[in-house]
This record gives C-alpha cells, sequence and structure tokens, in this order.
C-alpha cells in the first residue's frame, strides 16, 4: 500500500510552526539547529529505486535501534513493529531494538550521540532527548541540536486532554473556569518535559490559569491517579487514554491537534473548544530516526528510504493509525531537521519562562 504525498501536509505543518517559505538546504540550520540533514539526494530518496540500502551496501549488518524509555509504550511498540519489518527491506539484516530508559530519555541520547556515525547505531527520536534536553538539563554532557543527524520523520501521535469522570465539567470552558476558581487544583503528567506537561503549562498560561503539576513514571500511571481522583486532568496521548475514555471513566475535553481525529470524532480541538484564548495550539508527540552527527551522506540516504518504506507497510501502517490514534509522517531528512528545529524553538522559550527542570 502506497503512502499519500505528505508534502503538503508538512507544508501546513510548517506554516503552524513558523517555517512557511523556508528553504530547506543540504544541511538545514533553521532556529540555529545543528542537526544534520542526508545531502541533497535525500529528498527523493523515498521515491527512488529499490527501499534498501542497494547503492550504499547498507546495512551490512545490524542495526542497533536505541530506544529512549522502556519496554511497552507507545515508543517500543512503534520502535517493535518497525524492527519486524525491516529484514524484509534491509538486504535480510536486522534492527535490534535497545531500550535504554531514564533521565528523559537523555540517557539514550548520550549513547546514541557518542555512537561512532557509521550506521550500525540509530535512535528513535523524542522530544526530550533529541530537542529540549538542555533547556531541562543544562548541564546534559551532549547538545541535542548538534549531536545527530535526522534520517526520517515517522509519526506523529496525537495528545487528548482528559478528566476524572467525576469532574463537574464537560468541556475545555468549564474546565478553565473550575480550575481558576479553586486553585488547588492539579494535573498528572508521565514526566518533566513530556509533551504533554508542556502543553498543559501552555494551555494554563495562556488562559491565566494556574495548577500544580505532578510527575508520574508512565501514562498507566497517570490514568490511575485519574481514576483514583488523585489529580484533576492531564493531557497524554489518545493511544493511552481511549480505553478508558470509551468505557466512560475518563472524560475527553479537547484534542491537541490541528484537526479532530477519526477514533474521537466527537471531541472538539483545543481551538475550536476555546478559539479566542488558544487560537493556533497544537502540540503533538513525535518519533523518527536520528543517527549520530557525522553520518555520511549515502548511508543517510540509504536509511531515509528504507523507513520511508517500512512506514508504508500495512502492517505499520495500522499499527499507527489504529492501535496509537497517529498520522504517518514520512518525508525527507531536510523537513525532519527543520521540524526539530521548530520544536526546539516552540518549546524551550516556555522551559526557560517556566523554570521547568529535571536536574
Amino acid at each position: 500500500m502506497m503512502a499519500p504525498d505528505r508534502s503538503a501536509g508538512f507544508a501546513r505543518r510548517a506554516g503552524l510552526l513558523g517555517l512557511a517559505g523556508m528553504a530547506l538546504p543540504r544541511q538545514v540550520q533553521a532556529q540555529g539547529s545543528g542537526v544534520q540533514g542526508s545531502g541533497a539526494q535525500g529528498a527523493g530518496a523515498q521515491a527512488s529505486g529499490a527501499p534498501g540500502g542497494a547503492s550504499s551496501g547498507w546495512p551490512d549488518r545490524p542495526v542497533r535501534l536505541v530506544v529512549p524509555f522502556g519496554a511497552g509504550g507507545a515508543i517500543d511498540t512503534l520502535s517493535r513493529t518497525v524492527a519486524n519489518a525491516f529484514p524484509g527491506l534491509a538486504n535480510g539484516q536486522t534492527l535490534v531494538v535497545e531500550n535504554r530508559g531514564g533521565a528523559g530519555g537523555t540517557i539514550a541520547g548520550a549513547v546514541v550521540a557518542q555512537a561512532r556515525p557509521d550506521g550500525a547505531t540509530l535512535m528513535m527520536a523524542d522530544l526530550g532527548a533529541n530537542a529540549i534536553g538542555r533547556e531541562l538539563q543544562p548541564s546534559l554532557g551532549y547538545d541535542p541540536m548538534r549531536a545527530f543527524t535526522a534520517v526520517c520523520h515517522l509519526v506523529n501521535l496525537p495528545l487528548v486532554l482528559v478528566v476524572p469522570a467525576a469532574l463537574p465539567v464537560d468541556d475545555l470552558a468549564g474546565f478553565i473556569a473550575l480550575a481558576k476558581r479553586q486553585p488547588d487544583m492539579v494535573y498528572a503528567h508521565p514526566g518533566i518535559g513530556y509533551a504533554g506537561h508542556l502543553a498543559q503549562e501552555l494551555m494554563l498560561r495562556r488562559t491565566g490559569t494556574r495548577m500544580t503539576p505532578v510527575p508520574y513514571r508512565s501514562g498507566a500511571e497517570v490514568v490511575r491517579s485519574l481514576l483514583a481522583n488523585e489529580t484533576q486532568s492531564s493531557i497524554i496521548t489518545v493511544s493511552t487514554s481511549l480505553p478508558f475514555i470509551r468505557e466512560g471513566k475518563v472524560k475527553a475535553l479537547a484534542v491537541c491537534s490541528r484537526a479532530r481525529i477519526a477514533l474521537l470524532p466527537q471531541v472538539p480541538t483545543v481551538v475550536e473548544a476555546l478559539p479566542e484564548s488558544l487560537a493556533g495550539f497544537e502540540a503533538t508527540v513525535w518519533h523518527g530516526i536520528l543517527a549520530p552527527a557525522g553520518l555520511p551522506a549515502e548511508i543517510a540516504t540509504a536509511a531515509n528510504r528504507l523507513f520511508n518504506a517500512a512506514m508504508r507497510l500495512p502492517d505499520v501502517v495500522r499499527v499507527v493509525e489504529q492501535t496509537q490514534a497517529g498520522e504517518v509522517v514520512g518525508g525527507t531528512p531536510e523537513q525532519f531537521t527543520a521540524f526539530i528545529a521548530a520544536e526546539h524553538a516552540r518549546w524551550a522559550p516556555l522551559i526557560r519562562a517556566a523554570g521547568i527542570r529535571t536536574e
């Protein structure tokens, strides 16, 4: 099954992120980023030739994919789904998933940043480890914006604001009004600097509302806190919360994506719910493939071609769209470089203004 053309979708995202009209040069330095693209060949990589690395010889051995969180979560599921498809596209070579959780993903980031740029080590990219790590942890031993070569943006996973079923609100406006009346309300998140944590902090600041954040170790623990009425809200992935939304155990007030999502068609977007104070609001969990800085262009091109092909496979699309309620993105290394730079530019000022730190 062939994926639809994603270029128009990226153009819309670029406009929302302030990248409209931006050229994508050989090595994008947008917003001061040192994350490298793969070179001019990358733009046509997914459309030309066989999916594997026949011209470069990559991969000629098993490839390690370092995942910045433990087994069982959405990023791990995505990684293992891609790994299952990998041998059929990669000359029979395997993609070995290595979970290196801890410190908001930066343990994994450090492992990959220090690896040889020979195509044998890749990383499943995440916001904290690969864009805003230095803002969250100033003493971090690598610079997320300069330590990696972008290969391919794989997916965006939507976020949704959920509240306990017993909370006496039915929409976002009612929730904000309640939080202003009751300043002792708390919100849960599965880790400092997680996209949902930053999204809720941004929402509160833009609406002039105060709540106390409470960190948990996982999305599952966040849901348990909501079910026990220990916390009053969370912005978490749809895939984590969907079973509980369907069972009526939590209420979905708004999704943080640009448009409504197919699995929750009755739930408005944040912008629809509060267009005056939250115009342009958008937040997502995103993942893609990065390599250590200095990856040769021919290997980056081959890897980009392969991962684009993997993301078009029906079994992979099914997991992303039906299990994770997500969107397959794909595209060029240059586009992924620009996207990461835009995410850094969007969230870094908020982190500094709110004094958010992991240390």
